[in-house]
């Protein structure tokens, strides 16, 4: 084994107060636009990780800019005890964009799987079976860090030192239809499940599980919440991630690029799980705050005008074939590309890791990331263009032929 299969990316620490939750790397990013990050010398990177997945629209958009500049002038924030816009016109747009009913707005996605798991609950209260109160997730979630979002979680590296945690809460296999048929009875308030596993390492769930676990909800009684924190507004090429893959849940939850780099989460409902949380049951300071709002709408206006799920759609199948075949050339190296639309991963073999790969494509002016257990996840801005795919690929290439060199 070679030195530089184990270089790991190289750590900022000219910052002693800014707690070292993060490791961070040796760059201090000062401006963005569009696909690209500029550093405070003014060399420019391009970014394949989007703020991971959040940056829909990329850096610094004029048009959501000016839409968050005109909203700041006229109203930053009001009480929800009292009805202000642009939030309710979000919701409305939402809902008929969705087809769900109820709309509810948090700052992130772990708040929104709160809620989501809230909403499970008591719903299930509100129909008079309090015996079922069971969170089954799937195992290699990964839903937040917020206690109840992370107990929700199946990654011990999450949990350590954090217990105990929460009560209440079962995994089952992704993408085993008879594991799943066998963990929902009638204790079981809901499936949590994420169609793409993003932290794990770009995992996406089967149609045919989705599916299953559609019918398997109905059957027992139990909610489907799809989890769509990473893989939701627009990432596989359709703007949910529960429609790409023909599958309506109960509900679903939003954050990442909803306000496209704003903080801000949602969790959609429809049916009678929507007059399940009434007033009093739950709330937020911040949720759906003017602001963020305004960016949603305009991200949602801007989609439509830029037909994003086409774009998608067709970036992303070249995207899966430049992985494809970095896989073919290296193949003692890589492992077969996961994912779909803007949203893949290539799994390194080892004793190669991810993130001696990050390292040197930071050294290329290239931003990705790794994910789970050895796995480059690659998350760009939507609005990426063919020639800016390709410069991505060919500064990819040079910095795997440096960590192999």
């Amino acid at each position: 084994m070679t030195a530089s299969i184990q270089t790991g990316p190289r750590l900022l620490t000219r910052h002693p107060h800014l707690l070292a939750n993060y490791a961070r790397a040796e760059v201090n990013f000062v401006r963005g636009e569009g696909v690209y990050l500029f550093d405070e010398s003014g060399n420019r990177y391009l970014d394949l990780v989007a703020g991971i997945a959040v940056c829909a629209l990329g850096h610094a958009h004029p048009q959501i800019t000016r839409a968050i500049a005109d909203q700041a002038a006229k109203l930053v924030h009001v009480s929800n005890l009292y009805n202000h816009e642009p939030a309710g016109t979000l919701a409305d747009r939402l809902a008929e964009l969705t087809g769900f009913d109820a709309v509810f707005f948090c700052n992130s996605g772990a708040e929104a799987n709160e809620a989501a798991i809230k909403l499970a609950r008591k719903h299930a209260y509100r129909n008079g079976e309090t015996k079922r109160t069971t969170i089954l997730a799937a195992h290699g979630s990964f839903h937040g860090r917020t206690f109840g979002a992370l107990a929700a979680t199946d990654n011990p590296k999450y949990k350590e030192g954090f217990g105990p945690l929460p009560l209440g809460f079962a995994w089952t296999a992704f993408n085993d239809i008879d594991a799943l048929d066998r963990a929902i009875d009638d204790t079981t308030a809901c499936f949590l499940v994420e169609p793409v596993q993003g932290e794990t390492g770009v995992m996406p769930a089967t149609r045919e599980f989705l599916q299953a676990a559609r019918r398997i909800c109905d059957e027992r009684g139990a909610l489907l919440i799809f989890d769509e924190v990473q893989c939701g507004m627009g990432r596989l090429g359709k703007l949910l991630a529960s429609e790409f893959y023909g599958v309506r849940p109960d509900a679903v939850t939003l954050a990442k690029a909803l306000a496209n780099g704003l903080p801000m989460g949602a969790l959609l409902i429809r049916g009678d799980a929507a007059a399940a949380l009434r007033p009093g049951d739950h709330g937020t300071t911040f949720g759906g705050s003017p602001v963020p709002a305004a960016a949603a709408l305009e991200h949602l206006r801007l989609r439509e005008t830029l037909d994003l799920d086409r774009h998608v759609t067709r970036l992303g199948g070249l995207l899966g074939d430049e992985l494809d075949a970095i896989a073919k050339t290296w193949p003692e190296v890589f492992g077969e590309p996961r994912g779909h639309g803007l949203m893949r991963g290539l799994p390194v073999r080892e004793p190669y890791t991810a993130t001696s790969f990050v390292a040197r494509a930071l050294d290329e002016s290239l931003v990705i990331n790794a994910a789970g257990r050895n796995t480059l996840r690659f998350i760009p801005a939507l609005i990426i263009s063919e020639a800016e795919l390709h410069d991505a690929m060919t500064r990819l290439r040079r910095a795997i032929a440096n960590v192999l060199a």
